[in-house]
């Protein structure tokens, strides 16, 4: 079960329950792996609704990472997400909320 305090986010992936965490290391990668912008520009763009697929998809895989997924991006291309892409990008902006969630606004 995730924990908000944490920063973890759950979403079913191929029938099975995963954490999704922002952790340093994520973060990086994540950043490192923008096709366009800095993290700033993501929060911005998924703020303003603005974000796209390729977005939600390089935060799921951040996330998992975070939470200790040894998967690769190619991995989820084929996976059925529970509650489909609208679930994926929800779980998405939330994972990226909670990272910089001061501790009494996470939840």
């Amino acid at each position: 079960m995730a924990n908000p305090w944490a920063g973890e986010v759950e979403l079913v992936i191929d029938g099975q329950r995963q954490l999704l965490k922002l952790t340093l290391g994520a973060l990086a990668e994540l950043e490192a792996g923008l096709a366009a912008g800095s993290l700033i520009d993501l929060v911005e763009r998924f703020e303003g609704g603005a974000f796209s697929t390729g977005d939600v998809l390089a935060l799921v895989v951040a996330g998992l990472r975070g939470g200790g997924w040894r998967g690769r991006t190619a991995d989820l291309l084929s996976a059925e997400i529970e509650g489909g892409p609208l679930a994926a990008a929800r779980a998405a902006a939330e994972v990226l909320a909670r990272a910089f969630a001061l501790p009494d606004e996470a939840g």
